[in-house]
């Protein structure tokens, strides 16, 4: 299975919505909640992304709300969590 993870900030209605679509696929996911300025600039450290949300399957940053969901679109992101 593989094992996804989505860093989000209380204030982002981006992350709500990469949630909403994860959810209504039953997918599992670890959330990490970056509001903490602290937490929010050791991200930034580790991918360079200024934005919430930042989604990783399996360690590997698949992008924001938008590549989650343009991944979706394409039939990518099922491919995605069966190749793991």
């Amino acid at each position: 299975m593989a094992k996804i993870k989505i860093y989000t900030a209380s204030y982002c209605p981006y992350c709500r919505a990469a949630k909403a679509l994860l959810d209504g696929k039953k997918i599992a996911y670890e959330e990490i909640d970056v509001t903490d300025d602290k937490k929010f600039k050791a991200l930034i450290k580790r991918t360079g992304w200024k934005t919430v949300p930042q989604i990783f399957i399996n360690n590997e940053l698949v992008g924001g709300f938008q590549e989650l969901q343009a991944l979706e679109e394409k039939g990518g992101l099922d491919k995605k969590l069966k190749s793991a």
